[in-house]
């Protein structure tokens, strides 16, 4: 039998829960140093808020990046440890820094210092320009690409993620999201509001572009050497300064989660890892791969789970 193409994905804000990475970080040194490394760099008691929170601070963008990041790469560390050779990198939003430091792209330690201050500026800039985001489920891009252009006439808005062919992320000022959800529920959809501090990947943001441009500029960026699907292009790149660029207009563009699947099955990718805390990015692919394309999918958060993993593998 050939071997199968291995696809590894990175979530971002929204799968974090209380006591994520427990079990690692009680029985995997090389977890606990990842870990210290990251409070270290953040400024942030990231053990505690993952382990006993509050869950609102844990959720403050601010620390949740870090957080996320340092458990992402806690859980590939122990992956590549086991000799898993993916074909295919990819994050989603946030968890597409778990994806540069896999791909060889920025160092972990340089990650880590990248999100910190991704977080602290779009913390910022959520606070000077409110906003809010809404999942929009039951209709295709086209129809809420159009429903996004009408609602505009209310404030800014935009398409956020595309997550899968029906549904899709919304994201800017409330008076434009309202107007959005009442066009959402007359052509036969549904608009979901989503618990979140601010309207990521919308022009509300984009204030923090050039304060990010500058901490990146600090930073080296090196060829991947393994492909990375970006959530700007939903393609690969190889020349670090155009990832440098892709990575400061991530912060305000769409991600497009959709397309990036659909490219790695053109890839005859057949085997999904998602790593790190939950199964959102699992699900996504249930709702994205169509039943006839033959592959696996895994998603583990604990060396158990690793573990049960391998084996399947």
């Amino acid at each position: 039998m050939t071997e199968q193409k291995i696809a590894v994905l990175f979530p971002g804000q929204g799968s974090q829960f209380l006591g994520m990475g427990r079990e690692f970080l009680d029985t995997d040194p090389a977890a606990r140093a990842l870990m210290a490394e990251a409070e270290k760099i953040s400024g942030f008691p990231l053990s505690r808020l993952c382990q006993d929170g509050p869950l609102e601070e844990l959720t403050r963008t601010v620390h949740l990046q870090p957080a996320m990041t340092v458990m992402n790469l806690i859980c590939w560390q122990a992956l590549a440890k086991a000799g898993v050779r993916p074909a295919f990198f990819a994050g989603h939003s946030l968890g597409e820094y778990g994806a540069l430091a896999a791909a060889g792209i920025v160092s972990p330690e340089d990650a880590l210092a990248l999100v910190t201050e991704r977080g602290r500026l779009m913390e910022r800039e959520s606070a000077a320009n409110p906003g809010g985001m809404q999942a929009v489920v039951k209709l295709p891009i086209q129809q809420v690409r159009a429903i996004v252009e009408s609602a505009r006439v209310h404030g800014r808005l935009t398409v956020a993620n595309h997550n899968s062919a029906e549904q899709i992320v919304i994201s800017g000022e409330i008076a434009a999201l309202e107007a959005a959800a009442e066009l959402v529920k007359k052509e036969g959809g549904k608009a979901i509001p989503l618990k979140v501090s601010g309207a990521w990947h919308s022009q509300l943001i984009q204030g923090a572009i050039p304060d990010f441009e500058m901490a990146m500029a600090k930073i080296s960026f090196s060829s991947p050497h393994t492909p990375v699907l970006f959530n700007v292009t939903a393609a690969a790149e190889s020349d670090p300064e155009a990832i440098r660029k892709i990575m400061a207009r991530q912060i305000a563009s769409t991600v497009r989660w959709f397309e990036i699947i659909q490219k790695m099955m053109a890839e005859e990718v057949r085997v999904f890892i998602e790593v790190g805390p939950k199964n959102v990015l699992t699900g996504l692919l249930k709702k994205i791969i169509p039943v006839e394309y033959e592959h696996r999918c895994f998603q583990f958060d604990t060396p158990e789970g690793l573990t049960k993993m391998l084996r399947e593998l």
